[in-house]
């Protein structure tokens, strides 16, 4: 019986110095969390203000999200370090501060690849290489830019497929930007015969492609010669087009078009490199003629072709305008393959 009282004297007193020590330290307890509750609520509004002289410097909307985040996140654990400091719990709070930093270093080395990838979306932000819609070329590859997010650039090809590419390889690799200057340089090759006026075929050649609506005068369009071929003379045709409003491909193919039929009506030859071997015997005749039912040589008909109904009109034929828009459409009605909204 004596026992039993001794046990519950000594539980009551631990009762009665814990209850004496907690109404000691309520009023430090209940004023660290009025101070994490307030730290909560101010931090967005007190990251706005102090993010003011930022907006001065870059207008990088990510740049300006992480800073924002990363000041929140600091006053959130000044309120919480103030806490644990009233709570008499100053060692642990030393303890966490402290480990809030090795856990970010633990975590950035397993998470290198990512934090790579955010690093260069911070940088993408702030210099801003290319533009949403911009033709680009990175790593090999071409298309429209379609989004840029804190992982990846989107871009669609001129064949319609979504590529995306880790923001750290667009970064690291050489961007090519042709949109930037909307002015694109075509090239084709074209031959002659040795026996045509040359200085006749260059004019008629430049004659041509400053008609053409599409070819741009400034840069003004070149005719060279660039190689003496077996059996043709090559002329190599620089011209100019605005790639925003027309396609160096279709600009080429109707100036093919139209200076092959401005050299024939002209009589330049436009002869090709085929060959054909004749055997002979020893008086100078042919061993293989084609010959007919009566002995005669002649040479073989051919059977004629059959005609298609045609389903290309001459509107289609004659159409240069620039493939780029019909790929920003289709990127617009296309489905997302990533979620996020664009950083520039």
């Amino acid at each position: 019986m004596y026992s039993w009282q001794s046990t519950f004297a000594v539980i009551q007193s631990q009762i009665v110095q814990f209850l004496h020590a907690a109404g000691q330290m309520l009023p430090a307890i209940l004023l660290g969390i009025l101070a994490v509750i307030c730290c909560y609520f101010i931090a967005r509004p007190l990251s706005f203000l102090l993010l003011k002289p930022l907006g001065y410097i870059s207008e990088s909307r990510l740049l300006h999200l992480v800073v924002r985040r990363f000041i929140s996140t600091l006053i959130i654990l000044f309120g919480l370090y103030i806490f644990l400091r009233l709570a008499g719990l100053t060692e642990f709070a030393v303890a966490v501060m402290s480990g809030t930093g090795l856990l970010g270093l633990i975590l950035g080395f397993a998470f290198k690849d990512i934090a790579e990838n955010f690093i260069s979306s911070l940088l993408l932000s702030v210099q801003r290489p290319f533009r949403i819609d911009d033709v680009i070329e990175v790593n090999g590859h071409l298309g429209v830019v379609k989004k840029v997010t804190a992982r990846a650039t989107t871009l669609v090809d001129f064949d319609g497929n979504h590529i995306q590419i880790p923001n750290a390889t667009v970064y690291k690799n050489t961007i090519k930007n042709l949109t930037a200057n909307p002015k694109m340089r075509g090239s084709f090759t074209l031959g002659i015969g040795y026996d045509n006026n040359i200085k006749q075929a260059q004019q008629l050649a430049l004659t041509v492609i400053s008609n053409q609506k599409a070819v741009l005068n400034d840069p003004v369009p070149q005719v060279l010669i660039n190689d003496l071929g077996s059996a043709t003379l090559n002329f190599t045709i620089y011209f100019w087009v605005n790639s925003e409003e027309h396609s160096v491909l279709k600009v080429a193919s109707q100036l093919m078009r139209e200076l092959v039929n401005e050299l024939t009506d002209h009589g330049i030859s436009m002869p090709d490199d085929a060959r054909e071997r004749v055997l002979l015997n020893s008086q100078g005749e042919d061993l293989y003629p084609a010959r007919h039912e009566s002995g005669r040589t002649e040479k073989v008909p051919t059977p004629p072709k059959k005609k298609r109904p045609s389903q290309v009109t001459a509107s289609s034929v004659d159409d240069v305008s620039s493939d780029t828009d019909e790929i920003r459409e289709q990127a617009e009605k296309s489905r997302d393959p990533e979620q996020g909204s664009n950083i520039i």
